[in-house]
């Protein structure tokens, strides 16, 4: 499939049929794009792949340092999964809701990941980590950083399935300006270098339903943790 940079969407994000995705690569920074439907032709994996390993570590609402309880519902598979407390955001190589390993990263998840970073400009990406967010409307992410892992030398690769949202890019402080890039079904944010630190976030998700998924929004966040 190939790709063909040009500027970002103005799709209206809430008009009432989802548009039509035709494959294509938006910058929306010097290391950062948006690959419009990149996950469609792996949704026939992704999607039993997805029910699989939330049998084994089903969505829960975790609890921020500060005591807040997150809109967001969240898992994780991989050899590291993301997870927080009131002592503090971290990965773990255990599902601390079970005591158990966290699933297995399913092999569609890892070649999407991948190849999604290669059509972004960054080779040998080799994810350790999927956390898996469910956004229902209303849910919602705050502006911040990823900087729980060990290195920011590898890019973020976040895959949007479901209802549509609105993402928030931003710059390295979080009283930056933030840019406002339309997600929609299959697409796949990639940020990585330069851009590796920037702030983003997701605004409330607006009430839909979509044919697949329902009511809700899913986004896999992959990462080089370890």
């Amino acid at each position: 499939m190939r790709y063909e940079t040009m500027s970002p969407t103005t799709l209206d994000l809430f008009a009432d049929d989802e548009p039509q995705q035709t494959p294509r690569r938006e910058q929306i920074g010097e290391q950062s794009y948006v690959l419009r439907g990149f996950a469609l032709p792996l949704l026939d994996r992704l999607l039993p792949a997805l029910e699989a390993v939330l049998l084994a570590a089903p969505f829960r609402q975790m609890v921020t340092p500060g005591g807040f309880t997150m809109s967001v519902a969240l898992s994780s598979c991989g050899t590291l999964g993301w997870t927080t407390d009131r002592s503090g955001y971290r990965y773990t190589r255990h599902d601390p809701q079970t005591g158990q390993p966290w699933p297995a990263m399913p092999p569609a998840f890892f070649e999407l990941a991948q190849a999604a970073a290669r059509e972004a400009g960054f080779t040998d990406f080799v994810p350790d980590s999927c956390l898996i967010n469910r956004y229902i409307p209303g849910a919602k992410m705050s502006l911040h950083q990823d900087k729980n892992e060990g290195s920011y030398a590898a890019p973020i690769v976040s895959v949007s399935l479901g209802l549509p949202a609105m993402f928030q890019f931003g710059g390295f402080e979080r009283s930056d300006k933030t840019q406002r890039v339309p997600l929609f079904h299959g697409d796949v944010v990639v940020w990585g270098g330069v851009d590796r630190l920037r702030y983003h976030g997701v605004l409330p998700i607006k009430d839909g339903q979509h044919p697949q998924l329902g009511e809700q929004r899913i986004n896999f966040t992959f990462r080089v943790a370890g």
